[in-house]
């Protein structure tokens, strides 16, 4: 499966940007300037089940990842790339990332996790739920003083094409996990109500770099977004300078 994509900026290198649950490629809008005045092309995927991209109420997160790496390779089959997923965003990163082998991945308050054995018909009932709380740019407000009006109207437009039953249906199959490989970059908030501190022991003792934003919401770039974009050198610090002529 294709997946839809903002698709911008030039550069030698592509940064992806894979979304949490319930959000879409829009939910990037602030990160993608920033990403491309620093010389990097941006994909920003709609997952399966959310924005624009196709549904499928048997979606396994297999077959989620395979989408990703589908996509990826029709669009930027090149080197180098740079991932950045978020909470389940991040989940797909990690299932994907044997077959995509980015460069670097950042992953993004995510216990990198997936509890299985769901009852598909309870489970898809409690996400249309959720999604129905997510509607009005208003209620998202209220809910999340640290929005901006436009985050409000971009996730309140992201829960209008979210699709609970795709969604729902990974987490219908057998338990995953993942570690983060070696060199990778998790991000959390402290305190994070998704990331543990066991688990942060454990993501850096396979290695990974763990840092933390005190303070930030599990949306870290929405309520922290300067510390966010400081806490990651390596994708918005000034670009390189250009070799002499």
């Amino acid at each position: 499966m294709l997946l839809h994509a903002i698709d911008t900026g030039t550069g030698p290198g592509t940064v992806l940007l894979l979304h949490g649950m319930m959000g879409s490629s829009e939910s990037w809008w602030r990160l993608i300037p920033p990403l491309t005045a620093n010389g990097h092309r941006v994909i920003a995927l709609d997952l399966p089940g959310h924005g624009l991209s196709e549904r499928d109420p048997q979606l396994t997160i297999e077959q989620a990842a395979a989408s990703v790496v589908e996509t990826v390779r029709h669009l930027a089959p090149g080197r180098p790339l740079a991932a950045i997923g978020h909470s389940y965003g991040a989940t797909v990163l990690a299932a994907s990332f044997e077959m995509l082998q980015p460069d670097l991945s950042v992953y993004v308050d995510a216990a990198l996790s997936l509890t299985g054995g769901h009852d598909r018909a309870a489970l898809t009932a409690q996400y249309a739920r959720d999604r129905r709380a997510r509607l009005s740019p208003e209620g998202l407000l209220r809910s999340r003083p640290f929005y901006s009006a436009q985050d409000a109207e971009v996730e309140a437009r992201a829960a209008a094409l979210f699709d609970p039953a795709t969604t729902a249906s990974i987490s219908c199959d057998t338990d995953h996990s993942w570690l983060p490989e070696a060199g990778s970059i998790v991000l959390r908030a402290e305190p994070s109500a998704w990331v543990s501190d066991d688990d942060a022991r454990r993501f850096a003792a396979n290695g990974a770099d763990v840092r933390s934003i005190p303070g930030a919401a599990h949306t870290i770039w929405y309520s922290h977004f300067d510390a966010f974009t400081a806490s990651l050198p390596e994708l918005f610090g000034p670009p390189p300078p250009h070799p002499l002529s």
